[in-house]
């Protein structure tokens, strides 16, 4: 059985992450796999909220200042890799994701010999639950779109957080987590992206994307500035500006 790290990435998600962990210690996922949270500098009890699970076997590391979704992904890819894990689940800390998807995640790769597995809200079902922005609706079936004109893969949901991938793929010298303008919301199109055009075994699996009601603070990605951010790596690799 490969070691495992299921890895939710938070920023001042108090009133959501209590329930995150919660339902991940409830889940069959726990028996499969080990717990870290990456608290991106969260000033609103986050800190303290993940620190009252230790007990329950969850780790967490906090970042000094805040850095941005991507560097938090790579702090976790990099504490994975660095302590003996094969494979690595990254799934939202606002419990819009539900950890009993997880080993419908891991399935491909544990059992299907795959590389990469994205969740995908779109695939074969109708979308995603709850009070989901108009404009995130239009852009989450753009962005798929696009990532699959670039690729040459369909892909039909190259935005959701929800994913799980060996880590031998941070290994690959083609492969650059570790470069400044991964920070943001760069990374996770980016690491799609060079996974697929690289040639390793990447799937799509069903999951639910549940969104909270509008005063519970739905996202933290800004309409423009945000959306630019997931955009930018697939004209900046499509394009061959970056690598």
């Amino acid at each position: 059985m490969p070691r495992i790290l299921v890895v939710p990435v938070a920023f001042n998600e108090c009133a959501k992450i209590r329930n995150v962990m919660g339902r991940f210690l409830k889940s069959p996922a726990r028996a499969m796999a080990d717990y870290l949270v990456v608290d991106d500098c969260s000033t609103d009890g986050t800190t303290e909220a993940v620190a009252a699970f230790a007990s329950c076997g969850v780790a967490t590391i906090r970042h000094g200042r805040r850095r941005g979704v991507g560097a938090a992904i790579r702090t976790a890819v990099h504490y994975a890799r660095d302590n003996g894990y094969d494979v690595i689940v990254i799934m939202a800390g606002n419990d819009k994701d539900d950890p009993g998807d997880i080993p419908a995640v891991l399935r491909p790769v544990l059992e299907g010999g795959f590389d990469f597995v994205q969740g995908s809200r779109y695939l074969g079902r109708c979308g995603a639950g709850g009070d989901m922005p108009f404009y995130r609706k239009v852009a989450t079936r753009l962005h798929p779109w696009l990532m699959s004109l670039f690729t040459g893969r369909r892909v039909t949901d190259s935005t959701n957080g929800f994913r799980a991938f060996r880590l031998s793929l941070a290994r690959d010298p083609r492969i650059n987590l570790d470069q400044d303008w991964l920070d943001a919301y760069e990374l996770e199109p980016y690491l799609m992206f060079k996974a697929i055009r690289l040639g390793y075994r990447f799937t799509e699996v069903f999951v639910t994307k549940i969104y909270p009601p509008r005063k519970m603070g739905y996202t933290k990605m800004t309409p423009f500035v945000g959306w630019w951010s997931i955009l930018k790596p697939l004209f900046y690799l499509g394009l061959g500006i970056r690598k």
